[in-house]
């Protein structure tokens, strides 16, 4: 026993060295990639702008930004290219696989990387920004124009957007002595290349059919990286694939502006429950929390926030039926101001960002369902006969409940009622209310009375 507690010591001192061992050693430098797919978004530029600055602590040789994007939204791409800009590690925009692209705001990310690499069979451009507001035109050309004549009508925030978005991309390919010339026309006209004619005319670097050819292409290749020209060392350095964390999908998911549009919903009908019926708690916590998840998500999305007012109005107005009867009138309206303004709550026409029409049809339907039903509900009270006082009780059941000094007492709703019959009656007796006589009761055995 004593020979084993001497070791510990000598034990705890080796494991101590080890694991300093372990983390003051240098963190051998690899290829990180991260992949940016789907339409851009929050959560896209999350997960890249931690990815990079996950390489950096890593001390990565090199970053990959695997590319296949429709496009997306302003503000999250050009989070996306700061942090490339800001980026210590060398990052190369490649789109890939076959038959990937890189559209709209994917074409600003690959003119602001270091090095713009394509596969074969991909292309790039139709970067003209897509008007907030739901503008049937892009602005500057005629739709579809990569030869089209420039057009004369638009108005004057169309010409700043575009004028905007054309120096801005003019001002990467300046930084990375890239094609400026058809930079701008991508912005202004639309205009998209092949892999093919956009490595002949400038606009990208190199061409790779694979990742494998992708890093004997960039092996030895010199490239400035925050003023300084870094030559790069590829040679038996592992490729790490950067996941997609909880974070990122959690974020993808609440941004999704299907789902944002339902907790949207939840949120105000549980709000609208807790208010109607306090003190049950569930509908209030459960509205509270979703109504606030769907306020982030409307954050960062291209909410119109006419449509968002409309679709208020139209609940408050469905609401209002069910407790302050019109006969419908203020049903169907809400009804029509709900799918109104369900329609116009993304105020764009990107890809991805936009309501599901089902699911907008799917909510209405439900909402003329419930107020039918409500509505039923209401004209079945208003059918019924109004009985007050104690008239309600003739014809009722009553139970005898006991017989002293020759008076019969009977329970009925939990009263005991002085009860008279022309027959005798012992305590179980069942009875059947005749008539009400101030506070006697005149009754008649049931068929099923005891004997």
């Amino acid at each position: 026993m004593k020979n084993r507690m001497c070791l510990v010591p000598p034990l705890a001192a080796l494991l101590s060295v080890l694991l300093m061992a372990a983390f003051s050693a240098p963190v051998r430098a690899e290829i990180w990639q991260i992949d940016v797919r789907g339409a851009i978004g929050p959560a896209t530029a999350d997960h890249m702008v931690r990815g990079i600055e996950q390489a950096q602590a890593a001390a990565a040789e090199l970053v990959i930004l695997r590319i296949d994007t429709p496009g997306g939204l302003d503000l999250a791409m050009r989070d996306m290219i700061k942090s490339i800009l800001a980026s210590q590690v060398p990052v190369v925009g490649y789109v890939a696989p076959s038959g990937a692209r890189a559209a709209s705001a994917g074409t600003y990310l690959l003119y602001a990387t270091h090095i713009a690499a394509m596969a074969p069979g991909t292309n790039l451009g139709a970067a003209t920004p897509v008007q907030i507001g739901g503008m049937p035109q892009l602005p500057g050309s005629e739709p579809g124009g990569g030869d089209g004549e420039p057009a004369t009508t638009g108005s004057a925030m169309e010409h700043k957007i575009v004028n905007d978005a054309v120096a801005y991309i003019q001002s990467l390919a300046q930084l990375r002595g890239r094609n400026a010339q058809w930079a701008e026309r991508a912005v202004r006209e639309g205009a998209s290349l092949s892999a093919e004619d956009a490595l002949q005319q400038g606009v990208i670097d190199l061409l790779a059919s694979s990742q494998s050819q992708l890093l004997a292409e960039l092996q030895g290749r010199e490239v400035e990286v925050a003023g300084v020209t870094r030559k790069l060392a590829l040679d038996g350095l592992a490729v790490y694939q950067h996941p997609v964390d909880w974070r990122s999908e959690f974020l993808a998911v609440i941004t999704n502006p299907n789902v944002a549009y339902v907790l949207m919903l939840i949120g105000i009908y549980g709000l609208i429950i807790e208010f109607y019926s306090p003190g049950i708690g569930v509908p209030g916590v459960v509205g509270a929390m979703c109504l606030l998840l769907a306020l982030y998500a409307f954050q960062v999305l291209p909410v119109s926030y006419s449509g968002l007012a409309l679709i208020i109005l139209g609940i408050g107005l469905m609401t209002a039926e069910a407790f302050t009867p019109s006969f419908g009138i203020l049903g169907l309206g809400g009804v029509a101001a709900f799918v109104v303004g369900s329609i116009m709550l993304m105020d764009t026409e990107l890809p991805g960002y936009q309501v599901a029409m089902p699911m907008v049809a799917a909510f209405a339907a439900v909402s003329v369902a419930v107020l039918v039903f409500a509505l039923g509900m209401v004209m079945r009270a208003r059918k019924q006969v109004v009985r007050t006082g104690l008239g309600h009780l003739v014809g009722t059941t009553a139970t005898v409940e006991s017989v002293n000094d020759g008076i019969t007492w009977a329970r009925l709703d939990g009263e005991l009622w002085e009860v008279a019959c022309p027959e005798a009656l012992v305590p179980e007796d069942r009875v059947v209310v005749n008539e009400i006589d101030g506070l006697t009761l005149k009754v008649s055995k049931d068929k099923g009375a005891k004997t």
